[in-house]
């Protein structure tokens, strides 16, 4: 960590709680200070004492693109310089919605929000009311936003911290939860046969990527699709990471179960804070101004948002180019995973398209109980090992890496080779 680095962490944490604005950023789960990043140019960031990094973070996953990327840039200035906000209604949100609705098959209405975790709220309190039950199942391991009652067992940032739940979380509101393993449809089915009238909803990442990345098992996704609906419960698909990770129609095209509703995030904003939530019409009606269920925001589908995630998209919608994010995704799990074999660090490299991660351990990784007893200290040693070659991967060992269009050949060649030193290193020790 340099000297300025070093010097902002210092300050920061005079005003802010761990001097950080998302616990994750802390590097509390590698150890360390943080690196403070001035700017971002393609597939790297150049922190505040000027060195480079090949970066696998791009924002926690919207920057698809990469950073800075020309075609974004130039519609956030043409928007910026008509107006940040007006809270009202403008064509760019009409745009964007249109777009949404057009590839994500669930999606026949969309609300534009402002977070992932406003969106996931959302969500929540339209099944209820669509429904008229209380009770929401979720799986352990699978985060979506810091909504009370999602903040149970949830991941990435919670497992990294070594917080179960969060103080704050009332148990009325707990009660409403039910948490269930992750790719296991038998206690779902359980949890049905005793108490289905009362559920609402399931909702999930249908590949998580919260606990790292781990992949849903043949027939999970289709059996709650099937419970579900004959529960006359509602599908909640968060696909914040999956949503245009995967392809424009996210997981739910690509495994061909369509959910009643889906939240959206990230890529849709073009590295803006945005969420969305939609589905069918029938339900999606019952929401304000059409219906009782209210939910509002100021900033909603703002113009810069809406400009930013346009533009995005209209580059994605190009031909080719999530071929070309999943042959370099292939490539470089593929050469990982080589890699480490060479030595014999045991090593799963775990992922899907542009999405992975590098659990220490000679497991697959099916759920957040594997997935929480990979090595961690192994992790953190190839993380700072990377760092120091120029690699910057998320500093946790539960997060996804992921790749960009700006990611080039050459990237790839040298994380690999960063890689080569770093597990060497872990070898000898």
């Amino acid at each position: 960590m340099g000297v300025k680095s070093q010097a902002l962490f210092k300050e920061a944490q005079r005003y802010l709680p761990g001097g950080v604005n998302s616990p994750v950023r802390a590097f509390q789960a590698v150890g360390g200070d943080p690196l403070f990043i001035s700017k971002g140019t393609g597939s790297r960031i150049y922190d505040a004492d000027g060195a480079s990094y090949i970066d696998y973070v791009c924002s926690w996953g919207p920057l698809i693109l990469g950073h800075a990327h020309p075609q974004v840039v130039a519609a956030l200035k043409e928007a910026a310089a008509r107006g940040t906000s007006f809270g009202a209604p403008t064509a760019l949100e009409v745009e964007l919605a249109r777009a949404l609705v057009e590839v994500v098959p669930s999606l026949e209405l969309v609300r534009l929000v402002n977070s992932g975790t406003e969106a996931a709220a959302s969500a929540l309190r339209l099944a209820r009311a669509y429904t008229g039950r209380p009770l929401i199942v979720k799986f352990v391991g699978c985060y979506h936003g810091h909504v009370d009652s999602l903040l149970i067992k949830a991941g990435s940032g919670v497992g990294t911290l070594g917080l179960p739940d969060s103080p704050g979380v009332t148990l009325g509101t707990a009660r409403d939860t039910l948490v269930l393993p992750y790719n296991d449809l038998v206690p779902v089915q359980e949890a049905f046969a005793a108490r289905g009238g009362e559920i609402a909803a399931v909702i999930l990442e249908p590949v998580a990527a919260n606990m790292g990345v781990v992949l849903p098992r043949p027939g999970f996704l289709e059996g709650l699709r099937e419970l579900t609906a004959h529960a006359g419960a509602l599908l909640i698909f968060d696909e914040v990471i999956t949503g245009f990770r995967l392809g424009l129609g996210g997981a739910q095209a690509y495994y061909g179960v369509i959910p009643d509703l889906t939240i959206l995030g990230k890529i849709i904003g073009g590295g803006l804070p945005v969420g969305a939530y939609g589905g069918r019409r029938e339900i999606m009606e019952l929401v304000a101004p059409l219906g009782p269920v209210y939910q509002a925001g100021t900033l909603s589908g703002n113009p810069l948002a809406s400009a930013a995630g346009l533009a995005t998209l209209d580059v994605l919608r190009q031909p080719g180019i999530y071929n070309r994010l999943a042959e370099r995704g292939k490539e470089l799990r593929e050469g990982l995973a080589r890699l480490a074999a060479a030595v014999g660090v045991p090593v799963k490299v775990q992922g899907l398209a542009s999405l992975f991660t590098v659990f220490f351990t000679e497991e697959e990784v099916w759920d957040y109980e594997l997935a929480a007893s990979c090595d961690r200290q192994r992790f953190r040693q190839f993380f700072h090992l990377l760092l120091q070659n120029g690699v910057y991967f998320p500093p946790s060992p539960l997060e996804a890496c992921f790749l960009s269009l700006a990611h080039t050949a050459e990237d790839l060649a040298a994380t690999l080779a960063a890689a080569e030193k770093a597990f060497a290193a872990l070898r000898t020790e």
